[in-house]
């Protein structure tokens, strides 16, 4: 990991896959794209280049992450060393729980189908129909 070095420049789409916040660059460059990554309330696109002490706003789905830049590196390390590029600042963090909060307490979809029936599903389902039938 390196920090802050002058000569190299850290492109926001390499970055935010450093960070783990994409599993993929070309992941990261397509939410840039998209306006799905704001950087100092601004939007940018992937060949931007971000530096020590902004702060980002990233939407991945539901989640809404506002993060300040702490560190500067092009490479993908592990877990903890991407940890230490960031900090995410409290409201944020209360938001993501308070989402997480609110998704637990919705009802589980009773029907989740696995694609197609099995044999023995198929089965299952005739018997229900017949006995449909004969009321």
């Amino acid at each position: 990991m390196q920090i802050n070095d002058s000569v190299e420049k850290y492109r926001i789409d390499k970055w935010l896959f450093a960070a783990r916040f994409f599993k993929t660059r070309s992941l990261a460059a397509d939410a840039v794209e998209r306006g799905r990554v704001i950087l100092n309330d601004q939007r940018v696109k992937p060949a931007k280049v971000v530096a020590v002490g902004d702060m980002l706003t990233i939407r991945i789905g539901n989640v809404q992450y506002v993060i300040k830049v702490l560190a500067l590196s092009n490479k993908r390390g592990s877990a903890p060393q991407a940890q230490q590029l960031y900090c995410e600042t409290d409201e944020s963090r209360r938001q993501r729980e308070m989402l997480a909060a609110r998704l637990k307490a919705q009802p589980q979809p009773v029907f989740a189908s696995k694609g197609r029936p099995t044999k023995r599903d198929r089965r299952v389902i005739e018997r229900f129909i017949s006995s449909q039938d004969e009321c």
